[in-house]
């Protein structure tokens, strides 16, 4: 658990399927809906939306771990910063091939949806765009 006195914020990624990641940390920056933020201990009080993208786990000044959400929710306080995500994967484990293919299959389903469809695809061709870029591609958004 984080201690004030070292300057620590606790950070929890949580999965449907899992709780992906819970360790101290100096700071962690999360890609908010409305931009990315950071999180430190002291943090005030905020609950708002994650949009796909890299969430990144600093100590000493170096980023420990990076993370690929799929977008969610992210709550913080003074002591801690906890994010329900709907998916994760760490950065390192991303295969610009495989994200590619999902970009290409969400263009696919997204030119081919109908109305009703149109905003799932929507989000899937969003998730995939970002994760292309979090595995170091190059992405000309829809």
């Amino acid at each position: 658990m984080a201690d004030a006195a070292e300057n620590k914020v606790a950070f929890e990624l949580v999965t449907p399927t899992a709780l992906a990641v819970s360790e101290d940390v100096d700071m962690v920056v999360v890609p908010g809906s409305e931009g990315d933020f950071g999180v430190l201990a002291g943090h005030t009080p905020i609950l708002t939306t994650v949009r796909p993208g890299v969430i990144n786990m600093y100590t000493d000044g170096t980023i420990t771990k990076s993370l690929f959400v799929e977008g969610g929710f992210a709550e913080a306080n003074p002591e801690r910063c906890t994010v329900l995500a709907e998916g994760a994967t760490d950065v390192s484990e991303l295969v610009a091939s495989d994200a590619d293919a999902r970009l290409t299959a969400a263009r696919e389903a997204f030119e081919g949806a109908d109305e009703d469809g149109k905003k799932a695809a929507e989000k899937e061709l969003r998730i995939a765009e970002e994760m292309v870029r979090a595995a170091g591609g190059n992405v000309t958004s829809h």
